[in-house]
């Protein structure tokens, strides 16, 4: 099960900043925790692909167990492209390969609840391995 969009408007995006500095400028929305007791914060600016969404997911249900509600806050609209491997410059644009979200430092990425603090971290840990940023755990107040 990967996410993407049912449908875009865009097939094929404009590449958009690179520059780590202008990246990396805190987020704005979905900085709060909203639906579970302890969340997975993203620290660094990034990238995330819907595989990697999708494998943090698993990694994260299957130590939480059958207890215990997960939520994803993070959905990857953005188009990604890619040429294939020894293929000469130029002749345009690659081929759409996937869905991406840019993610901000200061974003929450995933959400749980109902199960105890010590399964929260540890869940929240190991999803936070598979994906490519740095991230914190953070507790509701």
């Amino acid at each position: 099960m990967s996410l993407f969009p049912k449908k875009v408007k865009h097939r094929k995006w404009q590449t958009g900043r690179q520059h780590p500095e202008k990246l990396s400028r805190p987020a704005t929305r979905g900085v709060e925790i909203n639906f579970g007791s302890h969340a997975l914060k993203a620290t660094t600016p990034a990238r995330v692909k819907s595989n990697q969404i999708e494998a943090a997911r698993r990694a994260m249900s299957r130590h939480m167990g059958k207890t215990g509600r997960s939520w994803i806050r993070i959905f990857p609209d953005r188009p990604f492209t890619k040429k294939p491997s020894e293929v000469k410059m130029g002749k345009g644009k690659g081929d759409l390969q996937g869905y991406e979200a840019v993610v901000k430092p200061g974003r929450i990425i995933f959400e749980i609840d109902g199960v105890t603090e010590e399964v929260a971290k540890e869940a929240l840990r190991k999803a936070g391995t598979k994906l490519p940023l740095k991230t914190k755990i953070v507790a509701r107040d």
